[in-house]
């Protein structure tokens, strides 16, 4: 179960919801999950974001009777401006709504220039990002804790988790 407010879907469209509740579209469900389990650990706001973002303009486009798997327009340019963007702010983050705002642009076309230009999405780059610096820093000797806290992840077990990801092993044996 998905509850969107008023900013994320228009209130004019509640009446189409309310009369077509359901909707048959599996990909629409696997985005839904995806949401939730981004939800489920603390520090993974950007990605929580995006993906919201791309549920509500999935399902807008529904409500409106429109293709919800229309092509994306190319952006090069936008996708760019993001990527200095969150390059200026790899240790602090940056929410996607306040780069929509700074971009002037909708924060689920962002998302979407962002991927179709580099192939990924901006919080898995702000991530492999923040995964280059804590590389750097365990081998210049920090320990784990303060690396996590240099880096922008939320705690150690944050770093830990992104870092078995991406690296193939744990900060600690990195380090080692």
């Amino acid at each position: 179960m998905l509850y969107l407010d008023g900013t994320l879907l228009d209130d004019d469209l509640i009446g189409r919801a309310v009369d077509g509740p359901e909707i048959a579209d599996a990909a629409l469900r696997r985005q839904v999950h995806r949401l939730h389990e981004s939800l489920r650990l603390p520090g993974d706001e950007l990605e929580a974001e995006s993906r919201v973002e791309l549920v509500a303009d999935r399902l807008r486009r529904h409500l409106l009777r429109r293709d919800p798997v229309a092509e994306p327009v190319r952006d090069r340019r936008l996708a760019h401006r993001l990527r200095d963007l969150l390059e200026r702010r790899i240790d602090s983050g940056i929410g996607l709504r306040e780069a929509a705002g700074e971009l002037h642009a909708h924060p689920a076309h962002l998302v979407r220039a962002f991927g179709r230009e580099f192939g990924i999405a901006p919080h898995q780059y702000l991530v492999t990002r923040r995964i280059d610096r804590a590389r750097r820093l365990l081998l210049a000797g920090l320990p784990v804790h303060a690396v996590a806290a240099a880096t922008g992840f939320y705690d150690q077990s944050h770093l830990t988790r992104h870092f078995k990801r991406v690296v193939g092993t744990t900060p600690s044996r990195f380090a080692a």
